[in-house]
């Protein structure tokens, strides 16, 4: 199992305080000094059955200066969104947990932390 993480989310810490307490065997990937390649972000995605736009930050400042919420949303666009959160990690969504049965969750609740823990 693997846990990318922003340190200064506190999503993330709960994540990993929720990991830790029930003695989950896990890698962290500081995703930010670790940047996922597109061919990495193209698997997450295909484990988590999303979408990019599914797992995009639109909040962020750079989110906002690249337009994302003027960006279309469909097959044909696909690439160019996963590009820009290879470019702009801080775009993705966090935490993501993999799961040992190779899916992946958005570990951004206890439930969701637990889900992972499970498969």
């Amino acid at each position: 199992m693997e846990i990318w993480i922003n340190p200064a989310c506190s999503k993330c810490r709960s994540a990993l305080t929720l990991l830790d307490a029930e003695g989950a065997d896990y890698t962290v990937r500081r995703y930010l000094e670790d940047v996922p390649s597109e061919a990495e972000i193209k698997d997450v995605l295909d484990r988590l059955g999303l979408e990019p736009w599914d797992i995009t930050r639109t909040q962020e400042a750079a989110a906002k200066e690249l337009g994302l919420k003027e960006w279309a949303r469909d097959e044909s666009s696909r690439d160019r969104w996963i590009k820009a959160l290879s470019e702009h990690p801080k775009l993705i969504q966090r935490p993501i947990i993999t799961a040992e049965d190779g899916t992946a969750v958005i570990g951004r609740t206890d439930e969701a932390v637990r889900d992972a823990l499970s498969r």
